[in-house]
């Protein structure tokens, strides 16, 4: 982590001249006032100058990408990430060959890289954010599968007239079978167990 103590007229301007020594802009730094200076009289006399310490932020969106990039690697799959921001969530997209590995059983290893990755990005930070670690589409894919499962295990539930559960899975995946079924009148869902074994029940 770079940081650079400058001085200048005024503190905006100390900080500017960090800025220009660490070529980067004020939205990337951390601003520390060591001394605000003051002006002295007539502007001259008995002036000082202001101090300040500026350092180079951690950008933990860039730290994760690189993150993902290192498992990838060890996993021997050369993939290509394309990282996109919206507010507070973070997706990265990967694509390649061997992507079928990075997703492995129902998704298991991309839950799996997703969960760490998120730790990464959120780890001692002041802004939180959630994360989706999707590969060539696999995500959109999933959610048509959960909806439709949920669909044919309510029906299933309506017709025996008795609860039906459903494998386990990740709360995001589990948002989505409730989603899908909040409109039917016929069923409710809940959740039931303690992770990683947290599966939904759907109920007459």
């Amino acid at each position: 982590m770079r940081e650079i103590t400058a001085s200048g007229e005024t503190v905006e301007e100390a900080v500017q001249s960090a800025l220009e020594q660490l070529n980067t802009t004020r939205d990337h730094v951390e601003v520390e006032v060591i001394d605000e200076g003051k002006k002295g009289l007539l502007g001259v006399f008995g002036s000082k100058r202001a101090i300040v310490k500026v350092k180079i932020s951690r950008n933990q969106i860039e730290q994760a990408e690189k993150f993902l990039q290192d498992v990838t690697n060890n996993m021997n799959v050369l993939t290509e990430i394309a990282t996109s921001v919206e507010e507070n969530h973070v997706t990265f997209e990967l694509s390649g060959e061997k992507i079928a590995l990075l997703i492995g059983k129902r998704g298991q290893t991309l839950n799996a890289i997703q969960y760490l990755v998120h730790l990464v990005v959120n780890k001692d930070n002041k802004e939180y954010y959630t994360v989706t670690v999707d590969a060539e589409g696999y995500r959109g894919r999933r959610k048509e599968t959960l909806e439709s499962l949920a669909g044919k295990m309510a029906d299933k539930a309506t017709r025996l007239n008795k609860k039906v559960a459903l494998e386990p899975m990740p709360a995001f995946e589990r948002k989505i079978i409730h989603s899908a079924l909040q409109n039917n009148d016929n069923v409710t869902t809940y959740s039931d167990g303690v992770e990683p074994h947290r599966h939904i029940v759907i109920k007459p």
